[in-house]
C-alpha cells in the first residue's frame, strides 16, 4: 500500500469517499503512477491530482483504472456523479487584464457567461482551451478543405477542357 497524503480538509464526504476508493483501487493494481499513466492515456500528474482530490478526474479516467484493475466501472461511474457534483471549486485566480481593450472585455464577457452555466464543469474552464479548440474552428477548417476541394475539382475539369 503507498503512503498517500491527507485529503485537503473540508472536502465533502462525497469527494472523500470517492478519492480514498480510487486510491484503494489504484493499490490494488500494484502499479505505481508512472505505469498506471502508461497503461491509461492520463499522465502521472494528472493521477497525482485526480488521487489527491486537487481536480476531479475525467470520467474516462476512472473508467481506465477500472479496466486496469478488473473492476466494475459502472459501479465507480456512480460514485464519480455524486463526487463531481460537490467537489469544490479552486479559487479563480487574481487576473487582471488591461480593461480598455476589446479582448480584455470579450474574455471577461465569456468567462462571466460561463459561470453562469450550471451545466458545464468547473475544471473544463474556457480559458484553458487552446485556439484550435474554439468553438466555430472545427467549422471553419471544414469550409476550408471543402473551398480546397472545389478549387482542385475545378484546375482539373479546366485542364480536361483544354486538353481537348
Amino acid at each position: 500500500m503507498s503512503a498517500w497524503q491527507p485529503l485537503p480538509d473540508g472536502l465533502p464526504p462525497e469527494v472523500q469517499h470517492f478519492v480514498e476508493q480510487m486510491r484503494l483501487l489504484k493499490d490494488r493494481t500494484g502499479l505505481s503512477l508512472v505505469a498506471l499513466g502508461a497503461r491509461t492515456a492520463y499522465s502521472k500528474s494528472s493521477w497525482q491530482r485526480y488521487l489527491n482530490a486537487t481536480q476531479p478526474p475525467p470520467r474516462q479516467a476512472v473508467v481506465a483504472l477500472c479496466k486496469v484493475a478488473g473492476e466494475d466501472a459502472e459501479r465507480f461511474g456512480v460514485r464519480w456523479e455524486l463526487a463531481v457534483r460537490v467537489w469544490p471549486r479552486p479559487p479563480a485566480p487574481a487576473v487582471t487584464p488591461d480593461p480598455s481593450s476589446a479582448g480584455a472585455r470579450a474574455a471577461e464577457a465569456e468567462a462571466e457567461a460561463y459561470e453562469d452555466d450550471p451545466t458545464l464543469p468547473w475544471w473544463d474552464a474556457p480559458a484553458e482551451e487552446s485556439a484550435s479548440h474554439r468553438p466555430g474552428r472545427l467549422a471553419l477548417y471544414a469550409a476550408l478543405a471543402v473551398l480546397a476541394a472545389l478549387v482542385l475539382v475545378g484546375a482539373a475539369l479546366l485542364g480536361a477542357a483544354t486538353l481537348s
